[in-house]
């Protein structure tokens, strides 16, 4: 639906959502109203906005890599940080590659890989049913497979050391620091996706611990880290037999550690 600009239920829409403290209130406001078929509906979900629902939980998606994810309710929402983990991995893949997305959440790291390689054969695998059954409405069944379960645990043997690229946006905030969270993420956005347990590093350790075995000679790891976990995270990687290689962009406010097998035989 759409609302003039110039009418009074715009300036009221806009009104209620700055003073609920949207930075953007302009832009939300014209999203919800794309979104809401009638005004009684854009009223319901301009009062979730204004009660601290994420806007993508309302309208329903998120932008990603120019792509429009399907967002669930409860679902983790990507970040525009994690499209520069999506860039790095798009320059290292190559068409025909195998690829595995850990702690998919919405499937929205790898739809957007899938997007910008093709074709590869994609995996992709998240612990929380939500999520998996969100991230199965985003990526198509001729891109690849979504599992549920606990990281590698519920992927096909088959695939051990054939692995050309494996990306993974892990929980990485240590427990103590998910209170300082903006209420956002930390009350509509479900805990297992965000907690990263004492030091923010455990789901990371076990990730990393386990890719060797999985990756082809020449296969490649990808995690993004916070750029105060960046030296620990990256002693994993070298504790565990994979070169690392910390890349930090200030324009995304982003820092992923790239790992490549020891025995990598090839450049890539």
């Amino acid at each position: 639906m759409r609302i003039n600009e110039d009418a009074a239920g715009w300036k009221a829409l806009v009104g209620k959502l700055r003073a609920a403290g949207c930075v953007f209130a302009e832009e939300e406001a014209r999203l919800l109203m794309d979104a809401a078929s009638s005004v009684a509906e854009l009223d319901k979900m301009a009062e979730r906005r204004a009660a601290g629902y994420p806007l993508e939980h309302i309208v329903g998606w998120a932008e990603f890599c120019g792509l429009r994810i399907r967002i669930d309710p409860g679902v983790f929402v990507p970040r525009r940080r994690t499209e520069f983990l999506a860039g790095l991995a798009a320059r290292i893949t190559r068409p025909g590659d195998i690829a595995i997305d850990l702690c998919c959440g919405s499937g929205a790291l790898g739809a957007a890989l899938a997007n910008k390689v093709k074709p590869i054969m994609l995996h992709a695998v998240d612990i929380d049913p939500v999520a998996v059954q969100c991230a199965r409405r985003n990526i198509a069944a001729d891109i690849g497979y979504v599992y549920e379960g606990d990281l590698y645990e519920p992927l096909p043997e088959r695939l051990y050391n054939r692995i050309a690229v494996i990306v993974a946006n892990a929980p990485y905030v240590p427990t103590g620091k998910i209170e300082l969270m903006p209420a956002e993420a930390r009350i509509h956005e479900a805990a297992i996706a965000l907690d990263g347990g004492a030091d923010g590093l455990d789901v990371q350790r076990r990730i990393v611990a386990e890719a060797s075995r999985w990756l082809a000679p020449g296969g490649v790891l990808l995690v993004e880290t916070s750029e105060r976990q960046a030296k620990q995270t990256a002693g994993l990687f070298s504790a565990y037999g994979l070169f690392p290689e910390p890349v930090r962009s200030e324009d995304y406010d982003a820092t992923v550690i790239v790992g490549f097998r020891a025995d990598r035989p090839v450049e890539r």
